[in-house]
């Protein structure tokens, strides 16, 4: 007598896509609220506070991709 075995490779396989789509999606919306929470904050700095800690106005979304860029 022979059993038969299968697996469910759809299924898992499936699963393992969605589990890496909402992983991006999750990462996204974390880098984009780093990315505005910097931005956001440096922005509201006046000119004379900024230059009080080495920054310049043009230089705000450089360091808030920065930030971004620290979460991999």
């Amino acid at each position: 007598m022979a059993i038969a075995q299968t697996s469910n490779v759809f299924g898992s396989s499936l699963f393992a896509k969605l589990h890496t789509v909402v992983e991006g999606f999750r990462l996204a919306a974390e880098k984009r609220a780093v990315y505005t929470r910097t931005y956001d904050e440096l922005n509201a700095l006046s000119d004379a506070d900024l230059n009080d800690i080495g920054i310049g106005r043009g230089q705000i979304d450089g360091i808030a991709r920065a930030e971004v860029a620290k979460l991999g």
